[in-house]
């Protein structure tokens, strides 16, 4: 799950992490009020509040030195149509802003914490680099990365966070900030069960304090049940309809940009299938994971929201029997296609437990299917199909 950046930042002040005095408006008054009583000073950043980075390129952030500026950025900011590399070419309208104190800023650094999937373990990455894309240093500077794995049973141990204020060139009061700073980060990540805290840029400022400026925060959804206050960040107006509609049925979907829907039980194996449906020249319309124990109900609802993208052309079904029964799944398909307005090709791939007896029925069906044997043939009769 995703939240905002003034909700990561609520978060972060709850585990005394140091962030800028700020506070979300949803009209321009209250943004002029929000600066003048509750932050006070002369500068002022108002910020676009998307689920999208880049924001300061794409006209999301700007600096405000009066009042009044505080009052023409949210009037420009606010409603307006924000493109992000990370939005696409639709955008997102923005519908809140946070309104933050101008900070003196001395110099710009980067943390992040996230899983280490290789080692399977935490790991904290900092680097001089702060306000650059992290993938671009991580591909231009990799030296210029520091990192420290966390034994899991351990935490983050005091000489890990010493050692990494020090591989930022910090010294004195800074670097013993930037250790408390550190330790307290990783204090919010560990409690609050996310998958990712970033902090980008982490700034040292003329004061000599250490202030996140900017938070980006994920969390595994799976332990969500733990954080009834997070679930309540949740902002469904930065979700994608189709999503939305797809975990009320406890399916995992994200919409791409292709054109072949994907209909799959197992999340490695939609990864694959995706994979090689381009192999194949062709370009997922979805990634769609409908859970290990695939029926007629799972099936019907699979078929619904892949139907619901004007984008999908054609469909391939590709579901492994393992504990779920090929025939069953079979017979699941063809109840709902029998029920169900459907007038795009499927090649449906089928394999493991009954898988002979599956394809038996789909043949015999009186519906227009393309059974494949294997993966590779799946994919290659479904682009074959969008090619006609």
């Amino acid at each position: 799950m995703n939240i905002h950046e003034y909700q990561g930042k609520e978060i972060l002040r709850k585990f005394n992490v140091p962030v800028p005095k700020g506070k979300v408006a949803l009209s321009s008054e209250e943004a002029v009020k929000i600066a003048k009583e509750d932050i006070g000073g002369n500068v002022w950043v108002v910020k676009a509040q998307i689920h999208a980075g880049g924001r300061g390129k794409g006209g999301g952030i700007k600096v405000a030195k009066s009042l009044d500026e505080v009052k023409q950025f949210s009037d420009e900011i606010l409603g307006m149509k924000l493109i992000t590399q990370q939005t696409g070419a639709e955008g997102r309208i923005v519908k809140k802003m946070l309104i933050e104190q101008g900070m003196n800023i001395e110099s710009e650094l980067y943390v992040g914490i996230t899983l280490d999937r290789d080692s399977g373990k935490n790991v904290v990455m900092v680097s001089t680099e702060g306000g650059m894309e992290i993938e671009k240093v991580a591909a231009e500077s990799p030296e210029k990365i520091v990192k420290e794995t966390i034994e899991p049973e351990l935490g983050l141990l005091p000489y890990q966070a010493r050692k990494l204020a020090f591989s930022l060139g910090l010294e004195g009061q800074q670097h013993k900030k930037t250790v408390k700073f550190l330790t307290a980060l990783y204090n919010t990540y560990s409690k609050s069960d996310c998958t990712l805290v970033e902090i980008n840029p982490l700034v040292v400022t003329v004061e000599g304090d250490i202030v996140a400026l900017d938070a980006k925060m994920n969390f595994d959804d799976n332990a969500l049940f733990r954080h009834k206050d997070i679930i309540e960040y949740r902002d469904i107006d930065e979700e994608d309809p189709l999503e939305i509609e797809a975990s009320k049925y406890n399916l995992n979907y994200i919409k791409l940009d292709g054109n072949v829907g994907c209909m799959v039980n197992g999340a490695g194996l939609a990864m694959a299938t995706m994979d090689i449906i381009k192999l194949a020249g062709g370009e997922p319309a979805n990634f769609l994971d409908v859970g290990g124990a695939a029926n007629k109900t799972t099936v019907a609802n699979g078929f619904k929201i892949i139907l619901s993208d004007p984008n999908v052309k054609a469909i391939l079904i590709n579901i492994f029997g393992g504990i779920v029964r090929c025939d069953r799944v079979a017979q699941g398909v063809i109840d709902a296609a029998n029920k169900m307005d459907i007038n795009v090709p499927i090649v449906v791939r089928l394999e493991g437990t009954n898988a002979k007896e599956a394809r038996v029925l789909l043949n015999n069906s009186e519906l227009n299917f393309e059974v494949a044997g294997t993966l590779k043939e799946a994919a290659e009769k479904v682009t074959a199909i969008l090619k006609k």
